[in-house]
């Protein structure tokens, strides 16, 4: 199975709820019913999210394929070329961001709904082989961030080996994680098991926090 993710950040001028508005009420529908498309899910930034300003991104959407040949022979479609038309009026163009992944779930747990969904923006530590960064993330602390009581499911993004050696690619990955709500959120920075999961991010991660935005899933199909 291969996933797609689409980081989108608004068109200037159009508001976050026209934005979300209609990229799920009128493009959604289309994107999830192009070709070989298995299951799409878009994830809205929460509104209160801005209170301080802009977000690094409005939302993201994830698209699942059986494998890269599907994921070529959607792109290559009529369907797929009318998805990319009509997302431009809604997205600034120099922002979007696409990126095959490889998933791995750390936590498997169901996530609830509506849950609160916080998708983290991973790079590397700089320096770091590519190699031990995936190695390390998914084998020491992926388990270690799993044992946060109130994180209810934990999934790492990988971006694809084949997008990483092409050296174009903005990300390195993303942490995704649901939970109940934000104040289960803001519980769980107060736990042991989170102390210790920021404790060990310099062993991988660039210094300080890394981007996020706080999202509610719109599923569609």
């Amino acid at each position: 199975m291969r996933k797609i993710v689409t980081l989108l950040k608004r068109a200037p001028g159009l508001s976050v709820q026209e934005f979300q508005r209609r990229w799920s009420q009128e493009h959604g529908p289309l994107a999830a019913a192009a070709p070989g498309v298995r299951r799409y899910v878009q994830s809205h930034a929460l509104e209160k999210g801005y209170a301080k300003g802009e977000l690094l991104f409005d939302g993201i959407s994830e698209a699942w394929f059986d494998d890269d040949a599907a994921v070529a022979t959607h792109d290559a479609s009529e369907a797929a070329r009318r998805v990319a038309a009509d997302v431009v009026p809604l997205v600034d163009p120099s922002r979007l961001v696409r990126m095959a992944v490889d998933v791995h779930v750390i936590k498997d747990g169901p996530a609830p709904e509506p849950a609160v969904k916080n998708i983290e923006f991973v790079n590397r530590r700089p320096g770091m082989p590519l190699a031990p960064f995936r190695d390390y993330w998914r084998s020491i602390h992926g388990p270690l961030a799993a044992t946060i009581p109130v994180l209810r499911r934990y999934e790492q993004n990988h971006l694809a080996l084949s997008q990483c050696e092409t050296g174009e690619h903005v990300y390195d990955g993303l942490a995704i994680t649901w939970f109940d709500s934000t104040a289960d959120m803001k519980a769980g920075t107060l736990t042991a098991e989170y102390v210790a999961t920021r404790a060990d991010e310099p062993n991988f991660l660039p210094d300080g926090h890394l981007p996020i935005i706080i999202t509610r899933e719109v599923f569609f199909g």
